[in-house]
């Protein structure tokens, strides 16, 4: 199998003159774990929803449009949920109102549903959200992740799911008649998995699909799942510590613990490059495909974990057309997550939406400063 590196430029980097401005949308809890969007408003904006690992809250951001999005977003605490991973906006009663489904690992090990006030008028009301466990996940399994999709083509929309550690499955829960029935919701174990980081949802020979990486045991790799007869293919396995992956337009990225970003296409599936990642940081996180320049390459927006490399920069944008580095966090902050690459100012450029957990900072966005 031929690896190719992608090329950087003679100097090893080419560093930006300075960290992209960086904005707060909220720091007023601890341990914010995810960014995961949808519009939970119906006014054409991205709204986010985070999990506070440490502070045990789930909390809702509506997004207030480009003008002030620079300032503090409106929030609402959706609902308490200790030990929270994940936290994922879905329909899950079809009335119309985005809910949110959380996962906990820790001594919680349960998935909770936060149902939404049918009212858009309470959005912002924190008395108008109910929470409810699930009760097929109950003290189950260290709940790590939630991807909504239909599966079976009944009912409502289903939730393909994944944990870690001991009994860790790729599973779902398959929706019942009525939705809001938590107790006939069932659960089914798809694969074992030792620690599953992503499920990212994909199309593969024109057919529905979920990407997975799990970093962690002998089951872990880089593979694609196809709903509904849940066949498997492998894209690597037993090679890195696979962390965050994304797929787009058929080339899958995967951020590692190892010191590399893995690159993969199909036809069939195969390693095409492994790129360093960005200022010699050995424990990547996440990993976004975008143009974030004015060239007509796809770069990589990374985040990281500088725990082992400590005053290092955990947030930089590769060129995908010449291999440059560029920095966008500076060195503040410890331990990133999830990234969403989305022009929240409205310039015509894509910003980088991200959390980080361990300084503190927060749910923020960094302002591409290309336009």
């Amino acid at each position: 199998m031929m690896i190719v590196m992608l090329a950087v430029c003679a100097a090893g980097y080419a560093e930006s003159p300075s960290p992209w401005a960086r904005h707060v949308i909220d720091d007023s809890s601890r341990g914010a774990d995810g960014v995961r969007l949808g519009d939970v408003n119906g006014d054409g904006l991205m709204d986010i929803v985070t999990g506070w690992e440490e502070g045990g809250v789930v909390r809702v951001y509506v997004n207030p449009g480009p003008q002030l999005a620079k300032q503090k977003w409106p929030a609402v605490s959706v609902g308490r949920a200790k030990n929270v991973e994940d936290a994922v906006f879905v329909d899950l009663d079809n009335d119309g109102a985005l809910d949110v489904v959380s996962s906990c690992e820790g001594k919680t090990r349960t998935m909770y549903v936060h149902w939404a006030p049918r009212d858009p008028g309470k959005l912002l009301d924190e008395s108008s959200w109910t929470t409810e466990a699930i009760p097929a996940t109950a003290d189950k399994q260290l709940w790590m992740y939630c991807l909504p999709m239909q599966v079976d083509g009944e009912h409502g929309i289903d939730l393909v799911v994944g944990s870690k550690k001991n009994h860790a499955a790729v599973g779902w829960l398959q929706s019942p008649d009525n939705p809001r029935d938590l107790a006939a919701w069932r659960y089914h174990r798809v694969a074992d998995a030792g620690w599953i980081m992503s499920l990212d949802s994909t199309r593969f020979d024109d057919a529905p699909g979920v990407l997975v990486t799990d970093r962690k045991g002998s089951t872990r790799g880089v593979y694609l799942l196809q709903p509904p007869t849940w066949r498997r293919t492998d894209i690597e396995l037993d090679q890195a510590e696979y962390l965050f992956g994304t797929v787009v337009d058929q080339r899958v990225a995967v951020a590692t613990r190892d010191g590399y970003l893995r690159i993969y296409q199909p036809d069939p599936w195969r390693l095409t490059s492994t790129i360093p990642n960005p200022f010699g940081v050995t424990w990547g996180k996440a990993v976004a495909i975008g143009r974030i320049n004015d060239d007509r390459s796809a770069d990589y927006v990374t985040t990281a974990n500088i725990q082992k490399t400590p005053g290092k920069s955990a947030v930089a944008w590769i060129d995908g057309e010449t291999g440059a580095v560029h920095d966008i966090s500076g060195p503040q902050g410890i331990k990133f997550d999830r990234v969403e690459l989305i022009d929240l100012d409205a310039d015509g450029d894509l910003d980088v939406l991200t959390c980080e957990e361990r300084a503190n900072l927060g749910v923020i966005w960094y302002e591409n400063p290309t336009r």
